[in-house]
């Protein structure tokens, strides 16, 4: 077998087989697939598509280039991902409240790049939080605390790093295939028994609309469930930031103040809840789904979910005090503006992608691979769609390093929302549920 015969199988519109995508996939981790073969064969599928099976195919073969983690705990092994949005910190809730109510959670998580963010950048915003601590730690913080929100190590589908390089120098980023293998083999190569998807939709995801969404949505759990994980996908709306910050540490404080109850976001809770009920359910550790909901309100509401995301912050080398001092132990930026609405009226309209990139231009994102983030910048008490305006209010605060570029992310917000005479019908939070009973 040669990677030229695969190729020019794909380009053709043939199946690609078990064993075509174990070669190649070795081949992307090993070096003997070439830089320009690994090109054509993205393009190939980008061009042709892969067969359901074709998908699974190369799904598995990616998760097995690597290591794959083995569990011996007294609960079922579970997760969750996000497509990416803005002020989008689920994660960071719902891993201690799926580890209060039973389950563990080796959350393997990624980093942001354009205009989403990035949960390790949210988790290395606390001091000392150690977000790539290789696969033994990993392993004994998840047997010890119940979760662990960590990078993947070079190790875990090193076919899939390859490939998704290759992906963005040739073209290929938008290829449902290659999407739904990427994110799946690293998920799966962390031995879940169970994941859910929060596939993003709207002005500041991906995803753009519904019809998108519910594309990427089906490719992921059917495959995901094909290759013997239990998966369902809720589509959930990213026209705005879901929570009121967008940028790490006021992402993470956000957070904090939703676990200790000292300022609650319901939009954030309500998606928290909805997917923690999903993977509960599908794990077996709840009767349903609106029972699974419910033992996450619990974990929130009890403050059991606070203690554990305090026991994973020390565990991962971030301060023993974490969950009761966090408004000290997290960075501040150093100049703090009001945006003041243009006129007065409601939020009828937010482009949410607009306002990720002014928390990348105010240093809290990546352009590029390697660029540095400050943690500290950002927006805060963001206006929501709906809200009314009056006179003196204002769209949000902006957290900037220096006034210059708050000026500019000033003028970058005022621009990215629509204000209107009429109250707007508010978008709902969740659009839709993709299940594993509905892939017949």
């Amino acid at each position: 077998m040669e990677a030229r015969s695969i190729i020019m199988a794909v380009r053709d519109g043939q199946e690609l087989t078990p064993e075509a995508a174990v070669w190649f996939a070795r081949g992307l981790a090993d070096g003997t697939v070439s830089d320009a073969q690994a090109g054509a064969f993205a393009m190939a599928v980008l061009c042709r598509g892969l067969s359901d099976e074709g998908r699974v195919a190369l799904t598995e073969a990616m998760r097995r280039s690597g290591q794959q983690l083995r569990w011996d705990l007294p609960g079922p092994v579970v997760d969750k991902h996000s497509t990416g949005g803005i002020g989008d910190s689920v994660s960071l809730l719902l891993a201690p409240a799926l580890a209060a109510c039973g389950v563990y959670v080796p959350m393997i998580s990624g980093r942001g790049l354009g205009h989403t963010g990035g949960t390790l950048d949210k988790m290395e915003s606390i001091p000392g939080y150690k977000a790539l601590p290789g696969t033994a730690v990993l392993q004994k913080v998840v047997a010890d605390v119940g979760c662990a929100i960590v990078g993947a190590t070079e190790e875990i589908a090193p076919a899939d790093r390859r490939l998704y390089s290759i992906r963005d120098i040739s073209g290929t980023v938008e290829s449902l295939d290659l999407i739904t293998a990427s994110i799946l083999s690293k998920k799966l190569a962390a031995g879940l028994e169970a994941l859910v998807l929060d596939v993003k939709v709207g002005s500041g995801a991906f995803m753009a609309t519904l019809e998108e969404a519910q594309a990427l949505a089906q490719s992921l759990v059917r495959t995901a469930n094909e290759a013997g994980c239990k998966t369902a996908a809720l589509m959930t709306d990213m026209d705005q930031s879901l929570g009121h910050s967008a940028g790490n540490a006021l992402e993470v404080l956000e957070v904090m103040e939703t676990l200790t109850g000292s300022s609650v976001n319901e939009a954030l809770w309500d998606v928290t809840s909805a997917l923690g009920g999903e993977v509960l359910t599908l794990a077996g550790k709840a009767a349903n789904l609106d029972d699974g909901a419910e033992q996450i309100d619990a974990a929130i509401e009890s403050g059991r979910a606070a203690e554990c995301f305090g026991r994973m912050v020390a565990a991962l080398g971030g301060p023993f005090d974490f969950v009761e001092r966090f408004p000290d132990r997290l960075p501040a930026a150093s100049v703090i503006l009001p945006v003041p609405a243009p006129r007065r009226g409601y939020v009828a309209k937010v482009n949410g992608r607009a306002l990720g990139e002014t928390v990348v231009r105010l240093g809290g994102g990546r352009l590029v691979a390697g660029d540095r983030i400050n943690p500290s910048v950002g927006l805060s008490g963001l206006a929501m769609i709906g809200e009314e305006l009056g006179p003196g209010e204002v769209l949000c605060l902006v957290h900037a390093p220096n006034a210059d570029r708050a000026e500019r992310a000033i003028a970058a917000v005022q621009a990215a929302y629509e204000i209107s005479e009429d109250a707007p019908e508010e978008p709902p939070l969740l659009h839709a549920r993709l299940g594993p009973e509905d892939l017949a």
